[in-house]
């Protein structure tokens, strides 16, 4: 059984804020290196010992964040995307996908460091489902035929996960404390709005992920689960927030008659967003 980790860096217990956490020369990027390396090898123990004979670690936080260092020798890793970029590297030969250190989408209320691909974001939707970056994926495995079974998290962005996967395993290592969307914050302000969460101890959330990601395994082969059912034609719409280069909101569409990869794989032309 072949697996595809996704991880990710914002969803790791024990990662604060973006200030001083998820930038490289920032004051805790190193340490929070470790916690979401640590948290994959957590993930990856438990996947093999549910059975999986080959893992695929995709690093693929904006700078890089996985310390290969300290990975587990068992997987293999994979950075950087080939043209065109979605689905991320992954194809028809997995079984599964995995999601760990995942964030909310954005406008998330009670999201812990929610955004969906920048702090630009205010929502992302296709045929009117609003997604975050999980969706964004998890549809394009469906589209492949790749089963979603596992996630680790903030508390909103399990919730999340399993609106859009049913059956979907979950763990949450944090609970944001902010209400709100922040529909209304530039993105400075936006940023700071979701910093607000209490976390798991880092140990106690390494031991919920490995128990989550062997139930999650042992569950897909015993169980049908994973695939969210998709109908095209499909159209995307992104709305971003005001920037200090641009004073006001915009959006852009794209549409695709028959593939969801497709038409992530689209850009659009951004036009002012009324309202």
């Amino acid at each position: 059984m072949k697996v595809y980790v996704m991880t990710d860096l914002e969803g790791v217990a024990g990662v604060l804020n973006f200030q001083e956490w998820t930038s490289p020369g920032t004051l805790y990027y190193e340490m929070a290196r470790e916690f979401l390396t640590l948290e994959v090898n957590a993930a990856v123990d438990g996947l093999f010992e549910g059975g999986a004979t080959e893992v695929v670690v995709v690093d693929a936080h904006g700078p890089g964040a996985v310390n290969i260092k300290l990975l587990d020798p068992r997987v293999e890793v994979s950075r950087g995307w080939s043209a065109p970029v979605w689905p991320l590297g992954l194809d028809k030969s997995y079984n599964y996908i995995i999601w760990v250190g995942q964030h909310s989408k954005a406008g998330t209320p009670y999201g812990h460091l929610c955004h969906t691909q920048s702090l630009e974001y205010l929502d992302e939707s296709v045929n009117g489902i609003s997604i975050g970056e999980f969706g964004e994926l998890a549809m394009c495995a469906s589209e492949l035929g790749v089963r979603a079974i596992f996630g680790s998290g903030d508390d909103a962005f399990a919730r999340e996960a399993q609106a859009l996967v049913p059956g979907l395993e979950a763990v949450a290592v944090k609970r944001g404390l902010k209400p709100g969307t922040g529909e209304d914050l530039d993105v400075e302000r936006y940023g700071r709005l979701t910093a607000s969460a209490r976390h798991l101890h880092p140990v106690r959330a390494r031991r919920l992920i490995r128990e989550g990601a062997l139930r999650a395994i042992r569950r897909a082969r015993a169980e049908d689960f994973g695939i969210i059912a998709l109908r095209p034609p499909f159209e995307r719409v992104i709305k971003l927030r005001p920037t200090k280069d641009r004073p006001h909101r915009v959006v852009a569409r794209m549409t695709h008659p028959s593939s969801f990869i497709g038409v992530m794989n689209m850009s659009g032309e951004y036009e002012p967003l009324e309202g």
